[in-house]
């Protein structure tokens, strides 16, 4: 299906959606090329994939409580629709850093999408520049940030950071970042080392050690200047040199002040679920903040990252843009974390579905239902901005479903 010809202006995402698609089933019996149901394209996608890889994408950590748990806590705020109000015209954007985006809604950084579709993260940037929706790119990507830079144009883009236990390796990362036009940081803090994902450990699958998700570091300077013999002469050598420097679990916050030596770009932090480390990121003078639990991939029996973004937007009030990522599937999703506070969110392993299925255009097709479900649910609760929106629009309840 072309979506080239289609308008996509964010008044009309979702009436444009539903009548190009109604339109080709009634007159040219064409149905949709992917599932709408995120479930289902789950499912489709654990089709395609090698079970190692769809492991990678879909699992979490330990008994997978976590992610569980970030899905049942949307279910414990009801969105309250009023009825009567103009909204005919609709705007979606916000403001982040001084940028206006386009809408609320961000693709959120996920590593290793070789392994997902051999195009991996250019296919998701062409996607995200397609739709002009801004793209946060994994350290652990599979293509460089140049590349990747290159295929967004000018689309936004922020560059998601692992920080290296080799500083001049993340000063390198920095520095590159803000050459390729990148203009937000954003540091995963919640990965000092990686989480127990019993089914990755079940399959004995770490793509990193498959060359894959590496272009980065293996592209560097500093990181080829720490090697023995270049990643051309020895491959294993610097694929175990990458493990060896990966992430850091010795830092603290008074390393902060590292990053903001190397960048000047707004530097926002990933990971954060309690309030007292929220207010502890503003007094260090940090641009922003991404409430997440990395969609229950590190702790198992963690919290739900909504149940946590509450307080974390009551103590940082408007110091600060506060994003939100872990659990999103639809578009009630992310207008009931707007609702909570959020400024924006992070769609995640939604679009890697897509990817996986059909490469670029799955990523487009799922980005173009996720934006028509947001704009439809904004529309039919009664709202035509996300300005109008706060928490007046929810209820809280025990999450408890009729029948159950």
């Amino acid at each position: 299906m072309d979506d080239s010809s289609e308008d996509d202006s964010s008044e009309s995402f979702g009436p444009n959606r539903q009548r190009e698609v109604y339109a080709s089933g009634m007159l040219a019996d064409q149905t949709p090329d992917l599932p709408t149901s995120p479930e289902r394209l789950a499912e489709l996608a654990r089709e395609e994939l090698p079970p190692e890889a769809h492991t990678y994408v879909a699992g979490s950590a330990g008994e997978e409580s976590t992610k569980d748990e970030n899905r049942r806590a949307f279910d414990r705020w009801r969105i309250v629709p009023r009825m009567l109000r103009d909204v005919e015209e609709r705007d979606l954007s916000v403001e982040l850093f001084g940028r206006e985006l386009p809408v609320p809604v961000l693709l959120a950084p996920v590593g290793v999408q070789s392994i997902i579709h051999e195009d991996g993260e250019l296919a998701a940037a062409r996607a995200a520049a397609d739709l002009d929706v801004p793209l946060v790119l994994s350290s652990a990507s599979s293509e460089t940030m140049e590349d990747v830079a290159d295929k967004l144009g000018d689309t936004l883009g922020w560059f998601q950071l692992y920080w290296s236990a080799d500083r001049d390796v993340t000063a390198s990362f920095l520095r590159r970042a803000e050459e390729a036009g990148y203009e937000a940081v954003v540091v995963t803090l919640d990965t000092p080392m990686m989480g127990w994902r019993e089914r990755d450990v079940e399959h004995a699958y770490l793509p990193f050690l498959d060359g894959e998700g590496v272009a980065n570091y293996l592209s560097d300077p500093a990181f080829r200047d720490s090697l023995d013999a270049s990643p051309e002469e020895d491959e294993t050598g610097a694929l175990w040199r990458f493990t060896e420097i990966f992430s850091d679990p010795s830092l603290t916050w008074d390393d902060l002040g590292f990053l903001r030596e190397h960048t000047d770009l707004p530097i926002v932090l990933k990971g954060i679920l309690h309030p007292d480390d929220a207010s502890e990121a503003v007094e260090r003078g940090v641009d922003g903040i991404v409430v997440s639990n990395h969609g229950g991939r590190q702790v198992d029996g963690a919290i739900g990252a909504l149940d946590a973004l509450p307080g974390v937007v009551d103590e940082v009030g408007d110091e600060v843009p506060v994003l939100f990522d872990s659990g999103i599937r639809r578009g009630a999703d992310a207008l009931r974390a707007i609702a909570l506070g959020a400024d924006a969110v992070m769609l995640g392993r939604p679009y890697i579905y897509g990817l996986a299925v059909a490469g670029a255009d799955g990523v487009r097709e799922v980005l173009r239902n996720f934006l028509a479900d947001l704009d439809l649910t904004l529309a039919l609760s009664g709202h035509a901005s996300f300005e109008e929106i706060d928490r007046s629009v929810l209820v809280e309840t025990d999450g408890t479903q009729a029948g159950e």
